[in-house]
């Protein structure tokens, strides 16, 4: 509840300026609050006071109407959309075997979140698995919401089996495919859906409207419990098993053994336009998706809108979506979709083993209507594993759509700079093969979360102890960066584990330039920020030249994105305005290097004003075992630690 309290003077005609403050009161209001109520006065102190009201009656009455009717108008355009979530046991069949999973209502993947730019969501999540769970609503801004971002420990400490919690979030200046997932373990390969952003009601789209719209999910599938691989890796120190298969809407395509008959299928008409919503849901793979003889039209990526850009190949890393446009307009027939992996990693060194990764393709049909059954489909030529090339290519020819709906012009002006090494080491464990174990890092620090409270709760209530406030802006040592020779220097491999953050003024520009590192290998990362977008200035392979590289940014109309994949053996600048408070994870979307600790967070401070001030926790927010949050009387909120 907001409460505005004003006093009306209408001496002067001002009354004019009262009814435009309550009308921008109003339309504020619809942006953050779920209620409003706003209590004028009078001050009738004198006959000539009473006249003037008298007078101004009927133009206040309908000035006051028609603001009404400015909120009635902005009211119906935004909607309250609710769904709950049952998260639960099953059992599914895929690859000639019976497998249990954890999966939302009883599905793979989980359901469609339908919403309008402006809506509110409510999801009352129902934690009936025998795990921890959160849910990370990916690429949602969640503005002054922070406590619904879901990231476990971060934000939140994991709904217990058992346990609920409703997330609540409005969808603000973001339209286009985002999705959500579980943001706990590995349950992410089988906790996921789509969550869909239309434009509000009499507002296109800034392209051709397409005759329908069609979610295409690629996902990976493992034949065992993915908890269990998790917690293996955990206990052996090595990468964990590799996936059995990719999925496309949760279904593998015949390519794999007992398959033939679990392949998606898409029927489409000649000369109709279809609206592709991709979501790469998988855990460990960057994947090209081709269709075979069709160029498809890039529109859009994570929620926001790009130039138009004409492909045969999409490229896609862990948590990025992209939408196209494909025009059905070859023969009538049946065409394969096809997702293989690209595996960007290179060996550490020459006597090194070979980087392993699932080396299988996943495929559905793009069936016309009127098309034979007998015929037999086309396959499309996949780009082979590394194919560098290729996927640089994809990502460095996006660019922003100027002008275009939820467009952000690029800030000029910098507060904070950093720059961010990202990449694979070493660090103790007695209890592993050869005393070592794999370890990742930004700037050398590995992440480890908390476990007695959320970050989130720490920065609300001032607790000290659960993080520290000192992640670096520069690497402690400069080196040659992406030379593998440095595989050999052993000062370089080990990292030290951290739960460190940086902290950042409200509303502070920040650049941070993100160098990938060959201590253990090269690889393409795809780095995800939680709680914004940014601006992807420039990308290049080697070591980023402070003086030339900047040379190369773009200004005019960069790509806009919440998920960069950091080039193999190089670097990538993002540039960002922190203007909403709590804590915001940032780390890369492969969940093996997660879990090994390629992860920091910012901590944006609260503004000067309520409306940039982040709110007290809902009252059922998760609790860790040992700590509790509480209500008093007076609606302020305290917690209670159980020592």
């Amino acid at each position: 509840m907001w409460r505005g309290y004003g006093r009306l003077s209408l001496r002067n005609s001002s009354i004019y300026m009262y009814i435009y403050i309550l009308v921008e009161i109003l339309k504020f209001q619809q942006q953050t609050f779920s209620k409003v109520e706003i209590l004028f006065s009078f001050p009738l102190h004198s006959s000539s006071h009473q006249t003037l009201l008298s007078e101004n009656m009927s133009r206040l009455l309908f000035s006051l109407t028609c603001a009404l009717a400015l909120l009635a108008s902005s009211v119906a355009s935004a909607a309250i959309v609710e769904h709950s979530f049952h998260v639960q046991n099953l059992t599914v069949r895929r690859l000639c075997s019976e497998q249990v999973i954890t999966a939302v209502d009883g599905s793979l993947p989980g359901p469609t979140l339908h919403v309008r730019e402006g809506d509110t969501l409510v999801v009352h999540v129902f934690n009936k698995s025998p795990y921890d769970l959160s849910i990370h609503w990916h690429g949602v801004f969640q503005l002054l919401s922070a406590w619904a971002d879901g990231p476990n420990m971060v934000t939140q400490c994991p709904i217990r089996p058992g346990g609920t919690y409703t997330y609540k979030f409005k969808l603000l200046q973001q339209e286009g495919t985002l999705w959500w997932h579980a943001h706990a373990s590995f349950l992410r390969a089988t906790v996921y859906g789509a969550l869909v952003i239309r434009p509000r009601s009499g507002h296109p789209y800034p392209f051709p409207k397409p005759n329908k719209e069609v979610l295409i999910l690629l996902g990976e599938w493992w034949n065992a419990n993915v908890v269990n691989v998790e917690s293996q890796a955990a206990a052996t120190g090595a990468p964990p098993n590799i996936s059995n298969a990719f999925t496309i809407n949760g279904l593998p395509g015949d390519l794999y053994n007992c398959s033939n008959k679990r392949m998606y299928k898409l029927k489409v008409q000649k000369g109709k336009t279809y609206l592709l919503r991709i979501i790469n849901a998988a855990m460990d793979n960057q994947l090209f998706f081709k269709i075979a003889n069709h160029n498809m039209t890039v529109v859009a990526v994570d929620a926001g809108y790009t130039a138009p850009y004409v492909t045969d190949v999409v490229v896609t890393g862990p948590g990025q979506t992209v939408d196209v446009l494909l025009a059905a307009d070859q023969e009538v027939g049946s065409y394969f979709m096809a997702a293989s992996p690209y595996a960007s990693a290179a060996r550490a060194g020459p006597s090194a083993p070979a980087p392993i990764f699932d080396k299988t393709t996943t495929r559905g049909i793009v069936v016309y209507e009127g098309a034979p059954a007998s015929v037999t489909p086309i396959m499309p030529p996949m780009p082979a594993f590394n194919d560098t090339p290729t996927a640089h290519k994809f990502f460095t020819s996006l660019t922003g759509l100027l002008g275009g709906p939820h467009w952000v012009p690029v800030p000029c002006q910098i507060d904070e700079h950093m720059f961010v090494t990202a990449g694979l080491g070493l660090s103790i464990c007695p209890t592993c093969l050869n005393g070592t174990r794999l370890a990742a890092s930004m700037n050398n620090l590995s992440f480890v979360r908390p476990s007695s409270l959320s970050m989130l709760q720490a920065f609300f209530f001032n607790v000290s102890g659960i993080y520290t406030p000192d992640f670096p802006d520069t690497p402690p040592i400069k080196f040659d960066y992406t030379n593998p020779i440095n595989a050999l220097n052993l000062s370089l491999l080990f990292t030290q584990k951290s739960t460190s953050v940086k902290v950042l003024k409200y509303n502070a520009t920040v650049e941070v330039v993100l160098q990938n590192t060959a201590l253990l290998g090269v690889e393409n990362h795809p780095i995800h920020l939680h709680g914004f977008n940014f601006h992807v200035l420039a990308q290049g392979f080697g070591n980023y030249d402070p003086v030339k590289d900047p040379k190369k940014f773009n200004l005019i109309n960069p790509l806009i994105r919440n998920t960069i994949n950091v080039p193999v053996g190089g670097w990538a600048v993002i540039r960002f305005i922190a203007n909403n408070p709590g804590v915001w994870f940032i780390h890369c979307h492969l969940d093996t290097h997660l879990t090994l600790g390629l992860a920091s967070a910012f901590v944006v401070e609260n503004g000067p004003t309520p409306e940039s001030t982040l709110p007290p926790p809902p009252i059922d927010l998760s609790q860790c075992s040992h700590v509790a949050v509480q209500n008093s009387d007076d609606d302020s909120i305290f917690f209670v630690v159980s020592i």
